[in-house]
């Protein structure tokens, strides 16, 4: 019997061995999870995670219940199920119920109730579909949208979150709340900084005093 357990284990020892050394020729790259399979089929590399799955990768760190990594040099990160992740240089987190991430591209989209949290700039955002580029800093959020920043909420079927700029624009019958104001547009744009708000096409709103 021990000696069965331990011919099961050796493979598993190997692909282990095999995963590491092969994340060790990229930048920052640690996992950890309840249970680790996988295949090694030359141009269908996968390693699967599953169970309490955790990868940092770079300035990202995901958990996930499922978590799969294929690619060179571990480029595609899949997340599935109940995802939290933060991107810690600029203190971003994410939550999802499925979120990709390419490595190469530093590009995130998240799916399905998903959340991003600006930290930094206080800046909320919820849609069911994110795309955040790490490089440009800009983050689409596409129906359902939600953002919420101080008293401010905004609603649309379509916003640009610009964070360098903190500028957000909003499509797809938008609608900001600012206090006790409404305002209402073919298209928004809010000044996050200054909670300026520019309109354009069938311009409505109402400001109480």
């Amino acid at each position: 019997m021990m000696r069965a357990k331990a011919a099961l284990a050796l493979p598993c020892l190997l692909f282990a061995a095999a995963f590491a050394a092969r994340a060790a020729g990229a930048d920052t790259f640690t996992f950890r999870a309840d249970r680790m399979s996988g295949t090694r089929a030359l141009g269908r590399e996968v390693t699967i995670l599953a169970g309490n799955a955790e990868v940092h990768a770079d300035n990202m760190i995901l958990r996930a219940n499922r978590i799969e990594i294929s690619g060179d040099n571990n480029q595609f990160i899949n997340c599935i199920g109940d995802v939290w992740g933060i991107e810690t240089e600029r203190n971003i987190v994410f939550r999802a119920d499925r979120l990709f991430y390419d490595r190469d591209r530093g590009i995130a989209r998240l799916e399905g109730n998903a959340t991003l949290e600006d930290r930094e700039n206080e800046v909320v955002a919820k849609g069911n579909f994110i795309e955040f580029d790490e490089e440009t800093e800009i983050t689409v959020i596409q129906i359902s949208v939600r953002l919420f920043q101080d008293d401010m909420v905004s609603r649309a079927e379509h916003a640009v979150y610009r964070r360098i700029e903190q500028i957000l624009d909003l499509s797809g019958f938008p609608v900001v709340f600012r206090g006790d104001d409404e305002f209402r547009a073919d298209r928004i744009r809010v000044d996050l900084e200054t909670s300026d708000v520019t309109m354009e096409g069938a311009v409505s709103g109402t400001i109480r005093n």
